[in-house]
C-alpha cells in the first residue's frame, strides 16, 4: 500500500490502492442502488481498503450535491452565562439524533459580534439557526432577514413569535407566582424582591406573578424593599448586584424575612451579602433564585429556585428547527410560541421565618452593626 503525501483520504486514493475506478469506489461506498451490480468480493475489498486508509465521506461535496449542509448554526449571545450550558446540551443531543451538526458561535454579549457571527453562519449555508438569547439580547432585524431567506430560525429566551420566529421561553409570570407562593406557604409576610435590570424582558412578568399572588393572599410588599439590579456588564455582575443590594436592604432598617432574587447568581450574591453582615440563611432570612443553574445546586447553602427546563428547551429548539427544515418553506407551521412551565426546586436556602410569626428580630438586632459597613464594595469590584 503506497504512502499518501498529505491531506484527507479521497475516493481517488482508495481507487488507486484498490485497483478499481473512482466511479466504482464511489458507488460502493455511497451504497447507491447500482452497488448491487458490483461483485460481493469487490465491495468487501473496497470497503476494507477504505477502512485501512481511514476514509471518511466528504460532507462538503455531498452537501453541494444535495444542496444541504446538515449544519445548524447555534448562536449564543454569551456562553459565559451558566444559563447557556444545559440549553446547549439539549440542542446538541437533539441535533445529533437527527443527523445535524451544530456550529456553535459565542457572541460574547457584543451586538456587533452577534451580527457578524450571524452573517458568517448564513454565508456557510447553515440549514437553520438557533439563537440562545441569554440576558442582554436585543432584537435585531437580521433575524427577519434570515426568515426572508427561508432559513428556519428558533430563538430561546425571547418571544419574537409576533415576527413569525419560533420562540421558546419559560412562563416567567408563573415562575414569579410560584416563588411568592412558596414563601407565603412557609409563613413569610415580609418579603423583599430584587427585580432584573430594566432591559431584561423577563423581569416584568416575574414581578407580575409575585404581585398576583400577593393580591390573592393579602400580602403587602413594602415598596422600599423592591429593588432593581443595575444594567449588567456580564452574567457574573448579577452576583455583585445581589451582594450590594442585600447590604442596602439591611441598612434601610425595614424588616424582612425572605428575598426573591431575579436569578440564581443574584441570589448567591444576596446570600454572601447577608452572611458578611452576620445574617444566616435560612435561619434568619430565606433566599430564592430563578433558573436552577449549576452554581445554585452546589453552593452552600444550596439555593431554592424556580427551575427553567433548560435542557428540555434546547431539545425543543432542535426539534423545531429540524421539523421546519424537513417541512420546507411555505408549508403550514404550528404555533410559533412555546412556553414550558417552571417548577419549584426546594433546597437549603428557604425555611420558615425566624420566630414562626414572620418577624425579623434576628435581622433587626444586627442592623446597628451595619452602619459602619462599606456598601460600595460591589461598585469597587466592577471598576
Amino acid at each position: 500500500m503506497g504512502q499518501r503525501k498529505s491531506g484527507h483520504v479521497t475516493l481517488l486514493d482508495i481507487a488507486r490502492t484498490s485497483g478499481f475506478s473512482v466511479s466504482t469506489v464511489s458507488i460502493v461506498l455511497s451504497e447507491a442502488p447500482l452497488s448491487q451490480n458490483v461483485a460481493v468480493t469487490t465491495r468487501e475489498h473496497i470497503r476494507t481498503i477504505a477502512q485501512q486508509l481511514g476514509y471518511h465521506p466528504d460532507a462538503y461535496a455531498r452537501s453541494l450535491r444535495r444542496r444541504t449542509t446538515q449544519t445548524i448554526g447555534v448562536l449564543a449571545f454569551d456562553l459565559s452565562d451558566p444559563f447557556c450550558t444545559p440549553i446547549l446540551r439539549g440542542i446538541q443531543g437533539g441535533l445529533r439524533s437527527a443527523g445535524y451538526l451544530p456550529l456553535i458561535v459565542d457572541a460574547q454579549a457584543q451586538r456587533k459580534l452577534f451580527d457578524s457571527s450571524l452573517h458568517m453562519i448564513l454565508e456557510r449555508r447553515a440549514d437553520g439557526v438557533i439563537v440562545i438569547a441569554s440576558w442582554v439580547f436585543e432584537e435585531t432585524n437580521l433575524l427577519g432577514d434570515v426568515k426572508k431567506n427561508n432559513v428556519p430560525v428558533v430563538i430561546i429566551g425571547r418571544d419574537l413569535s409576533a415576527r413569525g420566529i419560533d420562540s421558546i421561553l419559560v412562563d416567567n409570570e408563573m415562575g414569579g407566582a410560584i416563588a411568592a407562593r412558596h414563601l407565603k406557604d412557609l409563613g413569610h409576610k415580609r418579603i423583599a424582591v430584587i427585580r432584573g435590570p430594566q432591559e431584561m424582558v423577563d423581569s416584568e412578568p416575574r414581578w407580575a406573578g409575585i404581585q398576583q399572588v400577593a393580591a390573592e393572599v393579602g400580602l403587602q410588599i413594602d415598596p422600599s424593599l423592591v429593588l432593581q439590579l443595575p444594567g449588567l456588564a456580564d452574567p457574573a455582575s448579577g452576583f455583585e448586584g445581589g451582594l450590594g443590594i442585600a447590604k442596602k436592604m439591611l441598612a434601610c432598617g425595614r424588616s424582612f424575612t425572605a428575598v426573591i432574587a431575579f436569578d440564581d447568581l443574584t441570589a448567591l450574591g444576596v446570600v454572601r451579602g447577608l452572611a458578611e453582615a452576620g445574617v444566616r440563611v435560612p435561619q434568619d432570612c430565606s433566599v430564592m433564585g430563578f433558573d436552577d443553574v449549576l452554581p445554585a445546586e452546589v453552593a452552600t447553602p444550596s439555593i431554592t429556585t424556580i427551575r427553567q427546563p433548560l435542557k428540555e428547551m434546547g431539545c425543543e429548539a432542535a426539534e423545531r428547527v429540524v421539523q421546519a427544515i424537513r417541512r420546507g418553506p411555505g408549508k403550514p407551521e404550528r404555533d410559533h410560541l412555546h412556553m414550558p412551565c417552571p417548577e419549584l426546586v426546594v433546597r437549603m436556602s428557604t425555611a420558615g421565618p425566624p420566630d414562626g410569626h414572620g418577624t425579623t428580630s434576628q435581622v433587626a438586632e444586627k442592623l446597628p452593626a451595619l452602619k459602619g459597613l462599606d456598601f460600595s464594595r460591589a461598585a469597587k469590584r466592577k471598576e
